[in-house]
């Protein structure tokens, strides 16, 4: 109970501050000034003093749009916008409350519209792998995505973290400067079927770390696999029913400066405790698409990651300019997972020119392989319905492996506003040969209100 007295009352004062700050000074005058850090401006001084006294109050959108020019499974051109709206707050308890070492933060989102992938770039009854839309999915409603407190113990070198947040915070963690997901955050939640749930849904969970040294650090973590938290209305559910096991990652990461530029290296592993069904095989062994049965289950499921990401070049001398690399793979049970393996490589050039500083150019390619069980199944699920026609309407597609490519520009209109216009090219989208190559036009905007 002491717990839920403490969220509650931080949530009281956060709120409290935030009406008042935004009443009084909404007309600020550097609000909408394209040196400021936020669209609204600093509130005439308001929003340092709060940070200040370790309240930062966040706010901010990001907007996708999605257009099919040409091919994919339907052809009738159109396009598709979905958006994700944020309001939270991160908090330093040592400065509002004098606990050392102590931060916690509480995130709000929601997420709206439509995606292209689903209709016209995809075969609505295999869908694509990956999606045109990054910022689609768990979304029409209001969603707590982060309540959680961290403490650092022993001169900073454990750092715990406990409450309702996701994997992907803090593994395999990975930026979003694309707008196809399979270039966009944590990869191993968009490939491990089921059971790692990445932004915006939270699952109740602790993560410790130990920092090795200032390059190198250990982590662990143990998070609720609670399917329930997917569902519509259960945004908010932060009681344990529903839940099917635990999800454990571990992952060793290593930071280090390659010619004084910096990089960063992931390689993790994790294990579901969940119940899982095996995607081919029936309690006894056989083909269950041909004799009916129900599908063995198999007490647990894994994989394991790799993510390495790499500055190459300066600009002149700028550190802040420049090439960077970062590759993304992830593996996964065969018995069990839908896929079973993914790669990815991704180049961006920041501040490509002298009169653009601030922006940057990316360009990146992805495979994303279908379990050949899952093939198989497939082929026999067919063969047992007596259909070959792909266009026969019970015919089950066969899926094998999709490729994603995309090329964006980053333009950083102002330190609060980024619009990054992008191509998409999908090779055979969902892994089906026998849906047309897509060609998408897309438009990401993000801002920091």
């Amino acid at each position: 109970m002491k717990k839920k007295h403490v969220n509650a009352r931080l949530i009281c004062q956060v709120s409290a501050a935030a009406a008042l700050v935004l009443a009084g000074n909404a007309m600020a005058a550097d609000a909408f000034s394209s040196d400021s850090k936020w669209m609204t401006g600093d509130w005439g001084g308001e929003r340092t003093k709060l940070i200040e006294q370790g309240i930062d109050i966040k706010a901010d959108y990001v907007g996708e749009m999605g257009a099919n020019l040409n091919g994919g499974y339907n052809d009738d051109k159109t396009a598709r916008y979905a958006d994700q709206f944020g309001l939270g707050v991160a908090l330093d308890l040592q400065k509002l409350w004098g606990w050392d070492n102590t931060q916690a933060k509480i995130q709000l989102t929601n997420r709206n519209g439509y995606n292209i992938s689903n209709d016209r770039v995809g075969d609505p009854r295999a869908g694509t792998l990956s999606s045109s839309q990054e910022v689609y999915g768990r979304g029409h409603m209001v969603r707590l995505t982060q309540l959680w407190i961290q403490h650092q113990f022993f001169d900073n070198k454990l750092d715990v973290k406990a409450g309702y947040f996701g994997e992907g915070e803090d593994f395999n963690t990975f930026p979003c400067e694309f707008q196809n997901l399979a270039f966009c955050g944590s990869q191993v939640g968009n490939w491990a079927t089921n059971i790692w749930y990445n932004w915006p849904v939270s699952q109740a969970a602790i993560r410790v770390k130990y920092n090795i040294n200032d390059e190198l650090y250990a982590q662990i973590g143990a998070y609720n696999q609670n399917p329930s938290q997917l569902e519509h209305g259960n945004g908010f559910k932060l009681s344990g029913s529903g839940t099917k096991g635990t999800v454990l990652p571990v992952e060793l990461v290593w930071s280090p400066k390659v010619n004084s530029l910096p990089g960063e290296y992931r390689v993790g592993y994790y294990k579901s405790t969940a119940d899982a069904d095996d995607v081919r095989e029936d309690i006894n062994g056989f083909d269950a698409a041909t004799t009916g049965d129900a599908y063995k289950t198999h007490s647990s499921k894994s994989g394991y990651w790799f993510v390495a990401q790499q500055q190459l070049t300066s600009h002149n001398g700028d550190a802040s300019r420049g090439l960077n690399i970062a590759a993304n793979a992830t593996f996964h049970d065969k018995d069990t997972n839908f896929i079973d393996n993914y790669q990815s490589v991704m180049f961006v050039y920041k501040g490509p020119f002298d009169a653009r500083p601030k922006d940057d150019i990316g360009i990146g390619a992805a495979r994303i392989h279908v379990n050949d069980d899952v093939k198989k199944n497939a082929e026999l699920l067919n063969a047992s319905n007596g259909v070959s026609d792909y266009d026969n309407p019970v015919f089950s597609p066969i899926r094998e492996t999709e490729y994603n490519y995309e090329l964006n520009y980053g333009i950083h209109v102002t330190n609060w506003l980024t619009v990054r216009p992008n191509l998409q090219y999908i090779t055979h989208p969902g892994g089906v040969d026998a849906v047309d190559n897509a060609l998408v036009a897309g438009l990401k905007i993000q801002t920091v209100f």
